[in-house]
């Protein structure tokens, strides 16, 4: 196997294990965002809309909405 192919093998490699890590940060988010949904939905059902928590956590949902519509426009 020559010094290429190695080379290029590594690459791929390191391709797809950047892949792999992006596709678990991209489950991850989209975890985070079903929890932080529920538990505003949560707050919701107890009339505690405008506490603090209630807000911190819509701020947080939206962060997560826009990295998953950027997620989604890559194709991930």
């Amino acid at each position: 196997m020559s010094e290429d192919s190695k080379s290029e093998g590594m690459a791929q490699a390191e391709r797809e294990r950047r892949l792999e890590r992006y596709e678990a940060f991209a489950a991850s988010v989209r975890e985070d965002y079903g929890t932080t949904q529920r538990q505003m939905d949560d707050l919701r059902a107890q009339d505690r809309v405008k506490t603090a928590t209630y807000r911190q956590l819509y701020a947080y949902k939206c962060t997560l909405g826009e990295i998953l519509d950027r997620l989604e426009e890559c194709g991930l």
